[in-house]
């Protein structure tokens, strides 16, 4: 089958998977008479249909089968998947500002060093004097409050509702993937993304530590010292952690992407939650519902940053991140799958 082929055949199979279109119209997403049809789109969907098709089982809808028959065919989506979310300028430029602002927290840690006394400054130079590693944690905990959370939301919101804005959703429909396949690889993909943001904030500022300040055992919160190794595979827990608390809000922002066609409106919609919950969360007021907001536990990695180990809020957090995972893909996944799609 040629490639023209594939395409003819993905365009003829995206008319009784939706609804919505009026016999001898153009589809909503492709292209009128005489004018081409966007190619990224027509390019995804002929080569996943085309990879179904080859696939042991790959045709039938819904992923029905055992073993590597339904597997096959979401890993070639989810690799097309994260090929499109890394490859967007957008996304890297969050990942390039990620990157950017460990070194600009390091060098103002470095050059304000306070000279015989005190300062606003003098709590954080003397964690960090101490050793370059906790330079991570405090840009972890400093990012938490707005560039993580950014960059989790802009991919979020715009993984269904920028293809639908896009006009390029009826395209990935048109492959025999199901929209529950089709779902839960836009949600992996987000997942990796955010995972991946938070290993180049974490892995950033430990470079920058190391380059401008000293690297030796670890001294914790608690007041506890422990060896480098120990101190590094905190900050890899912590990181993990951090990666989780994003997961939630990955979900968030999912759940709001099939409502709209508009991804701008998904995004925001996902940072004034954020917002919200970060703000509810310092008002004493709002203490009863306060260990219920998204955001709540997010920075209850420092129960690793103590000896012991304080297993119980990282318990609470992880238990609450993964309510709301629950709870929002349950709420992405109804929607999508019983919504018709004109776009």
């Amino acid at each position: 089958m040629s490639r023209a082929d594939v395409k003819g055949t993905a365009g003829n199979l995206a008319g009784p998977a939706v609804s919505g279109t009026a016999p001898g119209t153009a589809a909503p997403g492709t292209a009128a008479p005489g004018t081409a049809a966007p190619e990224t789109a027509a390019a995804r969907a002929a080569t996943l249909f085309a990879g179904a098709r080859s696939a042991p089982g790959g045709g039938r809808r819904g992923g029905a089968g055992v073993g590597g028959t339904a597997v096959w065919p979401w890993w070639r989506l989810l690799k097309s998947e994260l090929y499109l979310v890394f490859r967007k300028w957008r996304h890297l430029a969050l990942l390039a500002v990620l990157g950017a602002l460990p070194v600009l927290l390091g060098i103002a840690l470095r050059v304000s060093e306070p000279h015989g006394g005190g300062g606003p400054n003098s709590f954080f130079f003397g964690q960090v004097a101490g050793n370059g590693v906790f330079l991570a944690f405090i840009a972890l905990t400093l990012m938490l409050v707005l560039a993580l959370p950014l960059a989790v939301a802009v991919v979020s919101g715009d993984s269904v509702a920028g293809e639908a804005g896009a006009g390029t959703l009826r395209y990935l429909l048109a492959v025999p993937a199901g929209r529950t396949r089709l779902l839960s690889v836009k949600y992996v993909a987000v997942l990796v993304y955010g995972l991946t943001a938070c290993v180049v904030a974490a892995g950033m500022s430990l470079a920058v530590g190391v380059a401008l300040f000293p690297v030796g055992p670890v001294t914790l919160l608690s007041g506890t010292t422990v060896p480098l190794t120990d101190g590094l595979l905190r900050l890899l827990f912590v990181t993990l952690y951090v990666a989780a608390g994003l997961a939630a809000l990955g979900a968030i922002g999912l759940a709001i992407s099939t409502f709209t066609e508009h991804p701008i409106g998904a995004i925001a919609a996902t940072m004034i939650i954020t917002v919200a919950s970060e703000v509810t969360d310092q008002v004493p007021q709002f203490a009863a519902v306060q260990p219920y907001l998204p955001t709540h536990w997010w920075l209850s990695f420092d129960a690793l940053l103590r000896s012991p180990i304080a297993t119980g809020d990282l318990l609470h957090g992880l238990l609450s991140f993964g309510m709301y995972i629950v709870i929002f893909c349950s709420i992405a996944w109804a929607r999508f799958t019983t919504t018709d799609v004109t776009s």
